[in-house]
């Protein structure tokens, strides 16, 4: 009988398809809700490609020498990188809601400790990301453009392309971003019980070897960067252990009880 059934329930049966087709056009739905929202959010900052580039470039500005611009050595990079600008401000902008959305769409397949989790993930997340990038353009980018500049011989004239400074400044924003999950990283690691706190700090040494050598491929070849980002990294990592010391599992979960969990 068990085998009839099987046969009459087979994989050509539309009724198992309709569960995966139905998940399908949900995630298509979704992803075109984000999309629309991201659209929407351009379309309104579209007048403003110009200043908002100039709030991009003025840590640069600063430290160019007087009369001194960015240079636009393409044909349609004038137009095609504050547009660029405008896009990734309009991600940004519309990250929450396109978050929303991903959250929507798994949260019914996740048990209850799970959303109790993801949610406050989710949302530290967001606001750690943006205190990275903050960090970067208000105190890294200024001191790191005059310290490059400073350098600068006086027979060389210093002004950048503005589609490489657009890649530039893209990297650095995602590398300090990232760099700023760091504390929730370690606080979930500790809270889904892959690792304790004494596990946790016996990793020490070699996140700050990783923080160096990360900053090494992230950051400008020049010291300053490097430090800009290690330093905090290191930081972050040590208030994550902290957290997790205050308030985080004492014990990784053992094998007989990740059925439980």
């Amino acid at each position: 009988m068990a085998e009839k059934q099987e046969k009459l329930e087979g994989p050509e049966d539309p009724a198992n398809e309709q569960p995966l087709v139905s998940h399908l056009v949900e995630l298509r739905n979704r992803t075109v809700r984000a999309c629309i929202a991201i659209l929407v959010i351009f379309a309104c900052l579209s007048p403003f490609m110009k200043q908002i580039f100039d709030f991009l470039s003025q840590p640069l500005m600063v430290a160019l020498p007087q009369g001194v611009k960015l240079l636009a050595t393409g044909v349609v990079a004038p137009f095609m990188v504050p547009l660029k600008v405008t896009l990734f401000v309009a991600f940004l902008l519309a990250l929450p809601y396109v978050l929303y959305q991903l959250w929507a769409y798994i949260a019914p397949a996740l048990y209850r400790h799970e959303k109790r989790l993801a949610l406050p993930v989710i949302v530290s997340s967001i606001v750690m990301f943006a205190i990275g990038m903050a960090y970067c353009y208000f105190i890294v980018f200024g001191m790191v453009f005059k310290f490059i500049a400073g350098f600068s011989p006086e027979s060389v004239n210093f002004a950048p392309d503005i589609d490489s400074y657009f890649s530039f400044v893209l990297t650095m924003f995602f590398a300090f971003g990232i760099t700023f999950e760091v504390p929730i990283l370690v606080a979930v690691l500790n809270r889904v019980g892959f690792a304790s706190a004494e596990k946790l700090t016996k990793a020490r040494p070699y996140v700050i070897v990783g923080a160096f050598v990360i900053a090494a491929i992230f950051t400008p070849p020049d010291v300053l960067s490097q430090l800009l980002l290690a330093i905090p990294l290191v930081i972050l990592y040590e208030m994550g252990l902290w957290f997790v010391r205050a308030f985080g599992r004492k014990e990784p979960i053992e094998k007989d009880d990740e059925d439980e969990a």
